[in-house]
Parts: C-alpha cells; structure tokens; sequence
C-alpha cells in the first residue's frame, strides 16, 4: 500500500469534520469546533502549522500536521528546550484503515519533512494516557517516552 501526504484543501474540510466526529476520533480530538476553526484560518491565523490528508493508495484516510513547538503557546515541554522543537498531530480517520501500518507510514513522511528544517532538533508528542493506540504507534516509529517529562521524543 503506497502511503503518502499532500496538503490540506478547502474540500477536505467535509471529509475532516466527519472523521473528527467519528467515535474512534472524537474522544481525542475535542473541542471538535476547535480543529475545525484552526482549520478554516490555516493561511491566516495558524499559517505556520503544516497540514496535509494522509492518502493510501489515492484514497484520503487520515490528518496529519507538524508545527515550531515554540509558536504554539503550549507549555507541556517539561525541562525540553522549546527552540529547535516541534510537534505534531495525527490521526486515521478512515476506520478501514485502521491496525494496518498506515499511522507509521505517515508518521515517517512527517518526520522527513519536519528534519528537513534546518532548525529541528526534535519532536515531541503528548498522547493522551488513554490513548495507547497512538503511543504504540509512536513507539513503533522510533520515539522514546521521558517520563520524566510525560512526552514521546524523537531526536534528529
């Protein structure tokens, strides 16, 4: 199965809020007005998040985006420095999908692009603690969990 990413259009945005108000997302991806809002401003307001559809063969099955950790306002770093951090998102909204590799695939096609910035050092990540399917995903595409910082880390 060819898995690759391209980036994010106006027409995704249909299929983007079905799979975040699908019951295997949802849980994770809440407020769902939220994702959908920063969506709608992506070149404006969050234009220095990159998104893109994850595609399997030609077909749109999931979300994934990265972004500079330090833009983001977010503090849940720990001790990691914020400079040369980023941070990503990802989920397979296509339940077909689901259990066959594709989140790993996705994952790797993000990390190429995320080192490929001249300032990446690393990425961190902070699943929830429930939500085991995407720490073992993580897990499986070379991250670490610090415990002493409660992230999933990825160092260049």
């Amino acid at each position: 199965m060819d898995v690759f990413l391209r980036a994010f259009t106006d027409k995704d945005l249909p299929l983007y809020s079905s799979w975040l108000d699908s019951d295997h997302v949802k849980q994770w991806y809440s407020p769902v007005e939220d994702w959908l809002a920063e969506m709608r401003e992506r070149d404006t307001t969050y234009s220095w998040i990159r998104h893109y559809i994850i595609c399997a063969d030609d077909t749109p099955i999931g979300f994934c985006q990265y972004y500079p950790y330090w833009k983001s306002g977010e503090e849940w770093n720990g001790s990691i420095p914020a400079n040369g951090t980023y941070s990503i998102d990802y989920l397979i909204g296509d339940v077909r999908f689901l259990r066959k590799g594709c989140a790993g695939k996705a994952l790797q096609l993000l990390h190429a692009q995320i080192f490929a910035q001249s300032d990446a050092q690393r990425i961190i990540v902070q699943p929830d603690e429930d939500n085991q399917a995407s720490r073992k995903t993580l897990l499986s595409v070379g991250y670490v969990y610090d415990a002493k910082n409660d992230v999933f880390l990825l160092e260049c």
